[in-house]
């Protein structure tokens, strides 16, 4: 009953002899309103001092942790035309399988006795090589005989010179002999014509006086001719002495010059055998070029290049392989404001694509489904997406990653940071403050910090 007026009817009615009042019972909801008000009070309160695991969440793809098992295609080294194929998509290949043969499209290597016929070209070259050091060593030999000869022929005329050399001294003697004979034979001339004009010789011993002075006049004349013989022979034996040092020295010079072009023949004959051999070398091995072979075991994922008949330029990429002995990673990207965050050997929990899981992203161990992992590696630089990449491999002591996994399937990562309450969760996300970082506390100040 609502009291509108000023009268008031406490005391007047009994409540208990009317029907309507007996029909209405009393109100008791405040009561029970309180009592769950508080309960739910006290359970709130009580959740706001339970730990939360603070994370950071991300999403990313599994991967090889080795770069050599990760999805790769093959590629040919060599233009060429396709001439059959020798698997299909999904088809498991041992490492040096035969995947592809190819047939040559340049005009340069059409020759099917290309490497023959090299090889020909290659011994001829070396025979020739072989004849100019033959050459050579003749002209060796040639050199070291004209030396010996000279040294003989040297000799001789050294000899000869001082034949001639004693000679023109000995006619120099005979010659001044024969100058004192001649001085001699004149004085005994006078005194005989001053004893025959005193009467006291005979003309006869006179006449023979003079006859000795003509006879050491013909004598002297003589000497002095072969002196002057002697000296024309000695000047004659010098000469031939310097003709034969610059005879012999022309012919040995003109025999070193062809002995050096001969080897100057010889290394460019060598060059050319070194050539050719490199030239047969990469002839070889672009035959085995032609038979395009899996690098690595591994499963045959896709055809790039299709149909026989086709041609494909240097470097074409064919097929794709996965390898099949690898092992499984994450690389997810985290924001460079959470790359602080992180560090190697940080637990991070995953849910795979595909994988039922249920998860409180605050309480992982109450989580479903969920598979753990330690940070591997943390990229030093920016990825393309603006994010930093990061690498998560297995954990050792979490439960083994499922076997259906495959390389490229997805995952949510959840980087596990400090255990803190809830209510300062709460209060971090309100404010938007990022998640603890500083494990210790503030850096001590400084005497000069203090100062200031």
């Amino acid at each position: 009953m609502i009291n509108i007026s000023n009268n008031s009817t406490e005391g007047r009615i009994n409540p208990d002899k009317l029907r309507s009042f007996k029909a209405i019972p009393p109100a008791r909801s405040n009561v029970t309103l309180k009592r769950w008000l508080f309960s739910i009070s006290a359970i709130v309160i009580a959740l706001l001092f339970l730990p939360w695991t603070q994370n950071i969440r991300s999403r990313g793809e599994l991967t090889a942790l080795d770069p050599s098992k990760r999805p790769q295609t093959i590629h040919s080294v060599i233009a060429g035309r396709i001439e059959k194929w020798y698997v299909n998509e999904g088809d498991f290949v041992e490492a040096g399988d035969t995947v592809m043969f190819i047939s040559e499209i340049k005009d340069d290597y059409f020759d099917p006795n290309l490497l023959a016929n090299t090889e020909s070209q290659i011994q001829a070259k070396e025979s020739s090589v072989l004849s100019y050091m033959e050459k050579v060593r003749a002209l060796d030999m040639q050199i070291d005989a004209m030396i010996s000869t000279q040294r003989l022929k040297i000799q001789q005329g050294r000899n000869k010179v001082r034949q001639t050399e004693l000679k023109v001294q000995s006619d120099s003697m005979d010659f001044v002999a024969a100058r004192n004979n001649l001085v001699v034979a004149e004085e005994q001339l006078k005194r005989f014509e001053e004893l025959f004009r005193q009467d006291l010789v005979s003309r006869t011993e006179m006449e023979g006086r003079k006859v000795v002075l003509q006879n050491a006049q013909a004598k002297a004349v003589e000497a002095e001719n072969k002196v002057y013989i002697a000296k024309n022979e000695y000047i004659i034996a010098r000469t031939e002495l310097n003709t034969i040092e610059a005879e012999f020295r022309d012919k040995v010079a003109k025999a070193e010059s062809e002995k050096f072009a001969s080897l100057s023949s010889m290394y460019d004959a060598e060059a050319q055998v070194s050539k050719l051999q490199n030239q047969y070398a990469n002839y070889d091995r672009r035959s085995g070029f032609y038979y395009i072979t899996a690098p690595q075991s591994g499963f045959i994922t896709q055809a790039i290049t299709t149909g026989v008949g086709e041609t494909i330029k240097e470097g074409t990429a064919i097929i794709s392989i996965m390898p099949a002995d690898y092992k499984l990673a994450v690389q997810m990207y985290v924001e460079p404001m959470n790359l602080p965050l992180l560090q190697k050997g940080q637990r991070v929990r995953f849910i795979f694509d595909g994988w039922p899981a249920f998860i409180f992203s605050g309480w992982p161990g109450a989580s479903f489904g969920t598979f753990g992992g330690k940070v591997f590696a943390i990229d030093n630089f920016i990825s393309p997406n603006g994010k930093y990449r990061v690498l998560v491999t297995p954990d050792p002591g979490e439960e083994i990653w499922p076997d259906a996994l495959r390389v490229g399937g997805g995952a949510d990562g959840i980087a596990l940071l400090n255990d803190v309450p809830i209510w300062y969760e709460l209060w971090r996300q309100f404010n938007g403050f990022p998640p603890d970082f500083y494990k210790g506390g503030l850096p001590e100040k400084t005497g000069k910090e203090d100062k200031k």
